[in-house]
């Protein structure tokens, strides 16, 4: 259990920054674009993005399979970093490109692309966290380096704050589709910089069963595994929760507050998540996983909360930003526990029923939960807002302003306080963790 390199550390918060590049846009900033750029309306792409979370819950499975069953001189997670990023890197700038079509013809190729782009995105962010149990058998280690994980995330998000639509605009000289399509290709490049570099540098020194288990192997490792259950049920309504936040965001700074110059300000406090992300090691070392992750739910509720007094004392700006940070500070515990405690997931798996299915279990786990939770979450505002009567460039009506208000404050307090009971439930398997790392370490010597 001996300590991780800092190259290692660092090279495994590449995924996440070449990740985000394009992945922050997608999230964050494409709901606009289909609406406020590309011409679609509000209702069509928020149907757009539901259908591809919808065809995540076959493809994140299938993804895992097939990571359970690779073999390679690389290693099982390892080499999907060099074999996807390029046709990740395509799909993210092909998402943002706006050929002039008829409107029928513009939602077909923006429904496929952008499903297109998640599908792959599942095959290259699940090895992400697939690897981890490969990088180190140490739990505490699992935690530093979902820490570091966690900074290349939020800083690849960042980046794409910083120049976001602003940049694109400032490029396109009042051409927003050209402006666009130029930065996104810029992205797109790094991004495939990340992913190569990511490749180089991680090794699997911790090696799983080498003979390929059948689907019916990697399906019997979810069989009573009680940990594993918590964290997608948590993991699940968190990224509802959260999504919903940032994909309402725009829409309430600039139709209810008024206040268009706050959004990327808004979307930058996201960076704040590393106020508690960056110190959870020494946070996991001073009280239990199961209280930190508890704890950063329990203060993003308190942060929308604030949010709903701002908005209730005549839309007080300074309240509402107030509550929009505090929301972000705790995210970075909330974000980050469920991402650190699959590995554990995965060996009480093997624990249990002899089986490692690293793949299956963080597919689901990690990359179903990322991909559908925030697939609803970034539909359902739109949905609502579509069904309130919202149409870009109209007037703002009292029923669409307290659909706004709704989704981007009481949609996500809802789901983030709903993912607090699951969490509550995780002590006692915390508790095994020793036992489960002897036990799995003198079978292993045992079989070498």
């Amino acid at each position: 259990m001996s300590k991780t390199t800092l190259t290692t550390r660092f090279s495994y918060a590449l995924p996440d920054i070449g990740g985000q590049l394009l992945f922050g846009w997608i999230m964050g900033y494409l709901p606009y674009f289909y609406a406020n750029v590309y011409g679609l309306t509000v209702a069509t792409a928020g149907t757009i993005v539901f259908a591809a979370r919808f065809i995540d819950a076959i493809d994140a499975p299938v993804w895992g399979m097939i990571f359970d069953r690779t073999k390679s001189r690389w290693g099982k997670s390892r080499p999907w970093f060099l074999w996807l990023c390029g046709p990740f890197a395509l799909f993210g700038f092909l998402s943002f490109i706006t050929p002039d079509l008829g409107y029928s013809a513009k939602v077909a190729y923006a429904a496929i692309t952008y499903i297109v782009f998640n599908i792959i995105y599942t095959g290259i962010n699940t090895p992400v966290t697939s690897i981890l149990p490969a990088l180190t058998s140490s739990p505490q280690e699992r935690v530093t380096l979902t820490t570091f994980r966690m900074f290349g995330s939020k800083l690849g998000f960042a980046i794409v704050n910083f120049t976001g639509i602003d940049f694109a605009r400032r490029i396109g000289r009042g051409n927003d589709q050209h402006g666009f399509m130029i930065v996104l290709s810029v992205f797109a490049v790094v991004s495939v910089a990340m992913f190569l570099l990511a490749f180089r540098n991680l090794k699997e020194v911790i090696k799983a069963e080498e003979k390929p288990q059948p689907v019916s192997g990697g399906l019997r490792a979810l069989r009573g595994n009680w940990p594993w259950l918590i964290i997608f049920a948590s993991s699940f309504l968190f990224w509802i929760g959260f999504i919903a936040r940032v994909t309402a965001a725009p829409f309430f700074f600039e139709d209810v507050l008024h206040r268009p110059d706050l959004i990327r300000p808004a979307s930058l406090l996201d960076f704040a998540s590393l106020a508690t992300a960056l110190f959870l090691p020494w946070i996991c070392r001073a009280i239990s996983k199961r209280n930190a992750w508890a704890i950063g739910l329990v203060g993003m509720v308190v942060g929308q909360l604030i949010v709903a007094v701002g908005v209730s004392h005549s839309l007080s700006v300074s309240l509402i930003m107030t509550g929009w940070a505090v929301g972000f500070i705790f995210s970075g515990m909330a974000m980050a526990m469920p991402f650190s405690v699959l590995s554990e997931s995965v060996d009480y798996g093997e624990w249990k029923t002899g089986i490692r299915a690293a793949g299956l279990l963080t597919a689901i786990g990690a990359s179903f939960c990322l991909k559908a939770g925030a697939g609803l979450g970034g539909a359902i505002p739109m949905w609502i807002m579509g069904a309130a009567g919202w149409v870009a460039k109209q007037p703002i009506t009292p029923t669409t302003t307290n659909a706004m208000i709704f989704v981007t404050v009481w949609l996500p307090a809802i789901c983030l306080g709903l993912a607090i009971v699951p969490v509550l439930f995780y002590q006692r398997y915390e508790r095994l963790e020793p036992q489960i790392q002897a036990d799995l370490n003198a079978r292993r010597s045992s079989q070498s």
